[in-house]
């Protein structure tokens, strides 16, 4: 064999092996692809409430109108100065416009032995959620002035606002243990945990600790990652 002949036959016997070896490869890793374990990743916080609006609503009947406006004002004055004697500064306070229903004037409600009904309404909106707390275990001191604004969950909304601040270390420790779960995995399946192949960030969830407790707020984020195994 010649010279040119041994350099024909190496070129080709090269480019045979370099085929082959890059057919492997591409299988290989196309069946390493299928290979994955896909885990989530669990974060939790609790945290108060650093935000709170309470609605102090009530209502006044009355057959004579102009009785009612006087009610009115005398009972919002109670429940204005009830707040701010209290530690609620003004600019934390809303009054907004009162409603005034004739209910003889409807059909279905004729026969109400009140002809008029005047609704008003407070609202506090303040961060100071201690001062809130205290004030609603003692609104009793309102209703022995006659003024009824209640004590049910609906007229108060606790709220946190600062959930911005703890979305780069809760994703990092739902990441943190999505992947713990899934060298376990791989571990129990005697392979190596590879790459990242997919991820996937959870909604942020908060909702109150429990219906005794609304102010204390659970914070919950999952993460889904896929893991590539080798």
């Amino acid at each position: 064999m010649n010279l040119k002949s041994f350099i024909n036959v190496f070129v080709l016997a090269l480019g045979i092996f370099l085929a082959g070896n890059a057919v492997y490869k591409g299988i290989h890793e196309m069946a390493s692809k299928d290979r994955f374990v896909t885990v989530k990743g669990l974060s939790e916080r609790e945290v108060k409430a650093d935000r709170v609006t309470w609605a102090l609503t009530f209502s006044i009947v009355s057959n004579d109108v102009s009785s009612v406006w006087g009610d009115l004002d005398r009972k919002q004055a109670s429940v204005l100065s009830f707040l701010k004697k209290n530690g609620i500064p003004e600019s934390e306070i809303y009054v907004a416009a009162p409603r005034l229903e004739d209910r003889q004037a409807d059909s279905w409600n004729s026969n109400a032995p009140f002809r008029y009904q005047v609704s008003a309404t407070v609202t506090v909106v303040t961060s100071n959620i201690d001062k809130v707390l205290e004030l609603r275990a003692r609104q009793g001191e309102l209703m022995r002035e006659g003024i009824n604004i209640g004590n049910n969950d609906w007229n108060v909304n606790y709220e946190f606002t600062g959930l911005n601040d703890l979305k780069p270390s809760m994703i990092e420790e739902a990441t943190r243990n999505a992947r713990a779960v899934a060298q376990k995995f791989a571990a129990d399946a005697q392979c190596d945990l590879g790459s990242i192949r997919r991820a996937s960030q959870g909604q942020f969830s908060i909702e109150a600790l429990n219906e005794n407790t609304p102010y204390i707020k659970k914070i919950r984020v999952v993460t889904t990652v896929d893991y590539f195994l080798d």
